[in-house]
């Protein structure tokens, strides 16, 4: 390979990663809430509580939802389900146990377990779900 094929290849992929790279880092100048699943009556997923989310702390994500065990025992009071996607940039949130708080790795953003902002960037709160449960089957609504 040549010296000036070799420097115009290699252009090309640094190009095409920068490119990449930019796409991924923009930022939504007029925080516009994203997209949540679909309002409405129905249920998004449920979960099988003999084998999921056994343990405090512990979450499932599904259809735009993150649900998230918060107490012992299988009470409705037990979970918190809400949307999953961040409303400051929609990067995936993760429940931190230890905090008792939904956390957004990006920016740092946190809400409470009912969704409510805590701290920014955010401003607008985590849209929350009904959690229902019949026998050991716990069901995410609209």
């Amino acid at each position: 390979m040549e010296r000036d094929e070799f420097i115009s290849k290699l252009g090309v992929g640094i190009l095409a990663v920068c490119t990449g790279c930019m796409a991924a880092c923009s930022t939504n100048k007029n925080n516009d809430p994203v997209p949540a699943p679909p309002s409405g009556s129905g249920t998004i997923f449920s979960a099988d509580l003999n084998t999921e989310v056994t343990a405090i702390g512990a979450s499932k994500i599904s259809n735009g939802v993150i649900l998230a065990r918060i107490a012992a025992g299988n009470a409705v009071t037990s979970f918190t389900a809400v949307q999953v996607a961040c409303t400051h940039e929609g990067t995936t949130i993760a429940y931190n146990a230890a905090q008792s708080k939904f956390i957004c790795p990006l920016h740092g953003s946190q809400f409470s377990q009912t969704g409510q902002v805590l701290v920014g960037p955010a401003v607008i709160a985590l849209k929350k779900y009904t959690v229902g449960i019949t026998g050991t089957t716990l069901t995410v609504s609209a």
